[in-house]
Formats: C-alpha cells, structure tokens, sequence
C-alpha cells in the first residue's frame, strides 16, 4: 500500500557518500527537520539527468530559503548517486541517497517494475515533502510521466506547515 499525507515515514536504511560510503536511517534522516526528498527510476536516465535533478540543482537554494533540507534517492548503489551526483554539479547540502535493494522504495509502496526495460525493480518517480518525519505532501508521477515530481511544481504546491 502506497504511503498516504500524514503518516510517518517507514523505517528502512539509505547509503550516500562522503569521504567514504556510509548508512542512515530514515528516522535519523527526516527527523527534526524539513525534507524534500525526491526519487527518480535510475541516474543517468533521460528524463532523471535532462529534466528531474537539474530542476532540483536549480531551484536548490528556494527550497534552502524556506527551511527545507532536499534529497535525491534512486534504486542504484551509492557510487553510481555519487558519480551522478558530480556529473549534474550537485550543490553542497543536496544528498543522492542510494536505495541499492528497493527496501525504503518498497516500504513506501512505490515500487516500479521495469524489468520489460531490464531495469528490474525500480522507484516510481516522486516527491515527497515530510516534517520531523511525517508525510505533508507527496506527489507521485503516472508512469512513464514527469510533472507533478518536478522542483518548480513541488515549490507551487508545498502546503503550509
């Protein structure tokens, strides 16, 4: 079952680097905080690298002036979000997180299944916008579309806290 506004996000662990790999927990990750965090079926993939984290790159610094802490998460390891992550020019503050195994995907209910593209098990293309760790607003993409996800839409629509 797909997550729902107002409840709290699940349990699961994420990896990124810096100077080294390393894990977080979604507890540790959204609470006491702002976060934006937003999900793309795989980097390095058109419409992810033309369209969905350079919005974020963009318009970075807007969601820093409202308080709001923003993450990029893929079902890829964290090496790939890491290169990804360099070749976008991701600012300082902005996290690719590397969901390797699908477990928070999954635990959020918002699995894709792109084996026909031999991409096996992937994210759907979301945001998902959550205060001390509960869901304020989530905006899930139809597949093979991209619009309610994207930065500029997301920052129209954020509800007020």
């Amino acid at each position: 079952m797909q997550i729902q506004i107002g409840q709290r996000v699940p349990e699961a662990t994420l990896q990124y680097i810096d100077g080294g790999v390393h894990r977080i927990d979604t507890p540790t990750l959204f609470g006491g905080r702002r976060l934006l965090l937003f999900a793309v079926p795989g980097a390095f993939t058109p419409t992810c690298s033309e369209h969905h984290l350079p919005g974020y790159v963009q318009h970075f610094e807007e969601f820093r002036r409202r308080g709001i802490e923003v993450a990029c998460m893929a079902v890829n390891d964290p090496f790939v979000m890491q290169a990804w992550g360099a070749q976008q020019g991701v600012p300082a503050g902005l996290r690719m997180l590397a969901d390797g195994n699908a477990e928070f995907t999954r635990a959020l209910g918002l699995e894709l299944d792109a084996s026909g593209y031999g991409m096996g098990l992937r994210s759907r293309r979301f945001a998902l916008y959550a205060v001390d760790g509960v869901v304020r607003g989530l905006w899930v993409e139809a597949p093979g579309e991209f619009r309610v996800s994207a930065a500029d839409y997301v920052l129209a629509h954020l509800p007020p806290d």
